[in-house]
This record gives C-alpha cells, sequence and structure tokens, in this order.
C-alpha cells in the first residue's frame, strides 16, 4: 500500500479537506468584498466631492440639496447624463440670466464634471451618463441615422445639423463641434427647448445611429467646390438668385446700353 492511499483513508484526511476548503472560501471571499468595499468608499468619496463642488457653485441657484429656487429648477430625478450635458458645454453655470444658457468653454475639468453628476443622481432616478459602446459612431449606420435625424431634429437644427434660429431669442445649436456623448445626452435629457427622445422615441441604435450621421458631417470632405456652409438648399438657391438672375439683369441693361 503506497503513501496516498494511506492519507486518504486516514480518519483526519476529511477534516483536514473540510478546513482546506473553508481557508479558500474565506480568501476567496475576502477578496471580493475587499474590493466591493473599496470600490463603494471610492464612490462615497466622489459623491462628497460633488456635494462640495455643488454647495460652492451651484446651490446659489438651484438651492440647497438641488431642491430648486424661483430661478433655478430642482434637480432631483434630472439623473447624471443631464448635469454632465450642461457642465461639459459650459451652459452651466450660467454667466447671466438669458433666454437660453450659451455654449462656452466648460469651468470644471472632467473629474470635478464627473463628481458633480454622481451627486446629482443620487438625489433621485434619472439618465445615467452613455457609455462609450452607446455612443461609438463607428457602430452605428449613417444612412439610417440620416432619416431619423431629417425626421426628428432638422427642422430646428437644419438638415445638416448647422443650427437655426427659434423664438425668442433662443437658437437650435450647431452640433459641428459637439460630441457623441453630448449628442447621445441632449436627445436623453431634452435641454432647455429640445424635447426628450426615450426609447419609445428613437432607440438607443437609432440615436447611436444619428451620432454616426451627424460624425460623418463633421468629417464629411468629400464635397468638391465651395459648400455654401453645407446648410442646404436655402443657400444654394439664394446663390442662384444672387448670382444667377442678377448675372441675367446684368447683361441685360449691358444689351440695353449697347443698343442706344
Amino acid at each position: 500500500m503506497n503513501f496516498p492511499a494511506v492519507s486518504r483513508r486516514s480518519r483526519f484526511a476529511p477534516a483536514l479537506l473540510l478546513l482546506l476548503a473553508l481557508l479558500v472560501t474565506g480568501g476567496a471571499y475576502s477578496l471580493v468584498m475587499g474590493g466591493a468595499q473599496a470600490e463603494k468608499g471610492s464612490s462615497e468619496q466622489v459623491v462628497e466631492e460633488g456635494k462640495r463642488l455643488f454647495d460652492a457653485n451651484c446651490a446659489s441657484c438651484h438651492g440647497p440639496g438641488a431642491a430648486g429656487t424661483d430661478i433655478a429648477p430642482s434637480l432631483s430625478g434630472v439623473g447624471a447624463a443631464s448635469v454632465h450635458f450642461q457642465m461639459a458645454t459650459g451652459r452651466m453655470p450660467m454667466a447671466d440670466n438669458s433666454p437660453q444658457a450659451e455654449v462656452k468653454p466648460p469651468q470644471f475639468d472632467t473629474e470635478q464634471i464627473n463628481a458633480v453628476a454622481a451627486y446629482v443622481a443620487t438625489l433621485g432616478p434619472g439618465p445615467a451618463i452613455p457609455d462609450a459602446n452607446a455612443v461609438d459612431p463607428a457602430k452605428g449606420d449613417p444612412a439610417a441615422g440620416m432619416e431619423l435625424f431629417r425626421t426628428n431634429c432638422a427642422m430646428c437644427h437644419n438638415a445638416v445639423g448647422a443650427g437655426g434660429a427659434l423664438s425668442e431669442g433662443k437658437v437650435a445649436p450647431s452640433l459641428m463641434d459637439s460630441t457623441p456623448t453630448e449628442i447621445y445626452e441632449a436627445m436623453l435629457t431634452g435641454p432647455q427647448s429640445m424635447p426628450v427622445f426615450n426609447e419609445a422615441n428613437i432607440t438607443p441604435e437609432g440615436k447611436r445611429d444619428i451620432i454616426a450621421y451627424l460624425d460623418h458631417m463633421q468629417n464629411d470632405t468629400s464635397v468638391g467646390g465651395a459648400n455654401l456652409g453645407s446648410i442646404g438648399p436655402v443657400a444654394e438657391g439664394m446663390w442662384v438668385w444672387v448670382l444667377g438672375i442678377g448675372g441675367l439683369i446684368a447683361v441685360s441693361v449691358w444689351i440695353g446700353a449697347k443698343k442706344s
């Protein structure tokens, strides 16, 4: 009889195996829970930093705890996506009480913006910041996005996203410098005069297709000649009248002058 066989038949073998199993299980549990506790602690620190930044920079308008005031709405339930969009585009904090928050360089860095967004997200359920996969233009269909954009967005933003005027001093901004994340967040949260496009209106795949279309328009260098600002048939028609009809009038005047 060899040694392994003797060991397996030892009356202490079950106890040793049980002890080994407990040690392995306890070690694995400690690793998993330790990582979870560290992540939880890190998240809590981010939220605390976000609250500090909010109290110092935003509470003067939105009120303590973002409960809202006479000059600014409550942020409970707006979600992290709305906060990220407004702060990353420089719309918030507003420079003055104008009809519309203007786009300007952001006043906070990425970590600070994410911290404030994380804090506001704790005040009530709302749209989260989309992940990289959701806003990746390479995974979208520009042709399908063009159809969706011209059906849902072109009446305000122009057929190619160049922007346009609205009523009461407001504008639909140009999308030529907007990032994929900002475009998705705008559709998700409906900032200012823009409606909210939830999943029933435009699916996540449809939103990504729109991003792909706008990305194509932002980077399209295939058009020859002058693109007239790429703002569609209105600009082209204007130049037809200015140059075409104007040229015909000039020729007519010249012929009349020659006759006389």
